[in-house]
């Protein structure tokens, strides 16, 4: 581990996917408390697949469809107006299918946020294929929002690390705990079946590598201590047979899981892993998914956004909608 000292993470704008299912209504209401603790914008995307649809259907479905994602996002921006009227929201009908819409409104700086069932889920612990393919294939920040809406806050943000690696997006996971006025928690887990067997075992005991994996542990939270003066940092080994049960279990006790995105072997591709898997599929709170190697930019005028907040963006061409401001306080 080199002696630098990461740069703190800029929260950018929120990006929620709206479809008129429950769960994107929570999600949606769970986007905006996180745009207000940021003190950024809601950028509220209905992705209504015109151009697949155009394929196959004629320009009267076409355009009913547009009617009825016009509708979505400005009962969604309603909907948000009544409980954060000072909040920045703005509206986008799409053309692509969800996943490609998401990423494409996100730009580089956003943070994607997805309900944990779309409207062809299957049942409560299933996550819809939006939301899977939008978290394994994002280059920013995706948070899958589970748990109860009204379950009672913990003050605490858990970072789920494996190593050094992980350096490069817990700045991330410090900056989510300062929002929320919350303290960061770095959670390791020290998966035993994992090291038996491997070369790792017939160079060291298992003891040594449990106190290796403490020691990295324990400078990461350091790092973030020196990052954020303010922050209350502590940080946890934990060992037992089940990574991602254990952290199943830690997220009962925590308001937001932030963990890395792997990659698949050899480095092709994304890929969520099974840990990361079982989270956003049984976790009792939102999991905020990280691509490896993430970090923001410079600050610069919002990438992601440039939209509009005259009205809903529509890219076929129309003015998208009525013409009502959804700039703060607008619904």
């Amino acid at each position: 581990m080199t002696g630098e000292i990461p740069g703190r993470a800029e929260l950018g704008d929120v990006v929620v996917g709206v479809d008129g299912s429950p769960s994107a209504r929570t999600a949606v209401l769970w986007a905006a408390a996180e745009a207000d603790r940021r003190g950024r914008r809601l950028h509220l995307v209905h992705a209504a697949d015109t151009d697949r649809r155009a394929l196959f259907a004629d320009a009267e479905t076409i355009q009913a469809v547009r009617e009825a994602g016009r509708d979505l996002l400005a009962r969604a921006a309603a909907l948000v107006g009544e409980r954060f009227p000072d909040l920045a929201v703005t509206r986008e009908l799409g053309r692509q299918e969800p996943v490609s819409g998401l990423r494409a409104a996100a730009g580089a700086r956003g943070t994607i946020v997805v309900g944990h069932r779309g409207l062809g889920g299957f049942g409560t612990l299933l996550l819809g294929s939006v939301g899977l393919g939008v978290a394994a294939r994002a280059e920013v920040p995706v948070i899958v929002v589970r748990g109860e809406p009204t379950r009672p806050g913990t003050g605490t943000v858990t970072a789920a690390v494996r190593g050094v690696a992980d350096l490069d997006w817990l700045p991330l996971a410090a900056a989510e705990a300062e929002a929320r006025k919350a303290a960061l928690r770095i959670v390791s887990v020290w998966n035993v079946l994992a090291q038996v067997g491997s070369v790792a075992t017939m160079l060291d005991d298992l003891d040594g590598i449990a106190r290796e994996r403490v020691r990295e542990t324990q400078a990461l939270a350091e790092r973030m201590r020196r990052l954020h003066p303010q922050l209350v940092v502590a940080h946890h080994v934990e060992a037992g047979t089940s990574s991602a049960g254990i952290l199943v279990e830690a997220s009962a006790r925590t308001d937001l899981v932030v963990m890395g995105r792997g990659r698949r072997p050899l480095g092709v591709g994304p890929s969520l892993g099974r840990v990361a898997h079982s989270l956003i599929h049984h976790a009792y709170c939102p999991v905020e998914i990280v691509p490896r190697g993430f970090t923001y930019p410079p600050t610069t005028p919002d990438t992601p956004a440039a939209h509009d907040t005259s009205g809903t963006r529509d890219p076929s061409g129309g003015s998208g909608g009525s013409g009502t401001p959804a700039g703060p306080g607008t619904h």
